[in-house]
């Protein structure tokens, strides 16, 4: 079987696939089955695409297929006009066939779920703080765009406006996949506003983006943990240094630490701290297996280690420079107000090629 016939064997697959749920979901008995007709609607809905695409092929295959029949039993120039409609028609095959292949590679398991986002300020003092607390506001333009909630659940400021860490909670749909991309180091260049002598300076903030773990996931034993009280140290009025609220929990097996003193409750506050330390267990175990896939497209795209440098943001020349991928744009200024789409779509088709090279390598 030639690989067009492979292709097209497999969009008439993908095709039947779909008008079966299509016939699904319109049939009485699933409407009554809620449960049923969610699941049924899901992979409905992640199929669209991936059928939109197989039918274009299947069309194209067809008409390539009767142009060349048509101009066997035709001379002079129908016949040529014929040939060159069924080799427009070949080439045409060929760019769909690849986006066949990238709409069939494997999703990301974790890419509808809500995630965890952590920043922290690291080499350059006062001015890494304030590129952070910039950051996050960068992140709060991003989410809203897209219809993200972001909660800020732990903070801790500095007298000047800045952000010495802060870990938020963004919930809404493909919130890990549109985020995902942001681990890692980013770095500012820059004269600060302290800088008396305009010199650029060279700050650095740590950047993690952890897919949200249900209770599934993760098996958290009490025996693991230790809880401490404590009374809040950031705004809160009245609350503040009166009602021991703020909860930290560690985990002994592995001395994660997570803390929580946004919510006026010690409840609420150990609640919130709960999902944060099942979500940093979760990520934990997860770098632990995972699989070589991810240790060869790091040359591509990165590993996403928050210890690894990713971008640059450079203020003098309105640059700002992703080095997984070598995409510079110099548009600073909205991108800092959270106009970063066009960074994060080629990181993600950067992602996708880097899977598709692996898997013809099988």
């Amino acid at each position: 079987m030639s690989p067009q016939d492979d292709m097209l064997k497999k969009a008439e697959s993908i095709l039947q696939r779909y008008d079966e749920l299509s016939r699904s979901l319109a049939d009485p008995a699933v409407l009554e089955d809620l449960s049923a007709w969610r699941s049924l609607s899901k992979e409905h809905a992640e199929l669209s695409d991936l059928a939109a695409a197989a039918a274009e092929y299947a069309r194209t295959s067809r008409d390539m297929t009767a142009a060349f029949a048509a101009a066997e039993s035709e001379e002079g120039e129908m016949k040529e006009l014929l040939e060159e409609e069924g080799h427009a028609c070949k080439q045409r095959l060929s760019s769909l066939a690849e986006k066949l292949k990238l709409l069939l590679l494997p999703k990301d398991k974790n890419d509808e779920r809500d995630c965890v986002l952590e920043i922290r300020a690291g080499v350059g003092g006062e001015e890494a703080a304030l590129f952070a607390a910039e950051l996050l506001r960068m992140y709060r333009g991003f989410c809203a765009a897209h219809r993200l909630k972001l909660e800020v659940e732990d903070e801790n400021d500095t007298e000047l406006g800045g952000v010495k860490e802060v870990t938020a909670h963004v919930t809404g749909s493909g919130a890990y996949k549109l985020l995902k991309y942001e681990s890692g180091v980013h770095r500012v260049q820059r004269v600060p506003a302290t800088e008396t002598q305009g010199r650029i300076h060279t700050s650095a903030v740590s950047v993690a983006v952890m897919p949200e773990a249900e209770e599934v996931d993760v098996e958290l034993n009490d025996k693991d943990i230790r809880i401490d009280i404590y009374h809040s140290g950031g705004a809160g009025g009245q609350n503040v240094n009166k009602v021991a609220s703020a909860v930290r929990l560690t985990h002994l097996p592995t001395g994660i630490v997570v803390q929580c003193q946004n919510e006026r409750s010690q409840l609420q506050n150990k609640a919130l701290a709960y999902r944060m330390l099942r979500t940093k267990l979760y990520d934990r175990y997860s770098a632990e297996t995972r699989s070589q896939y991810d240790q060869n497209r790091k040359n591509l795209i990165g590993s996403g280690d928050r210890s690894e440098r990713i971008r640059t943001y450079n203020f003098p020349q309105s640059r700002v420079t992703d080095h997984r991928i070598g995409l510079s744009l110099y548009s600073i200024e909205s991108f800092m107000l959270g106009d970063i789409d066009e960074m994060v779509e080629a990181l993600a088709v950067a992602d996708r090629e880097a899977q598709l090279a692996l898997s013809e390598e099988k």
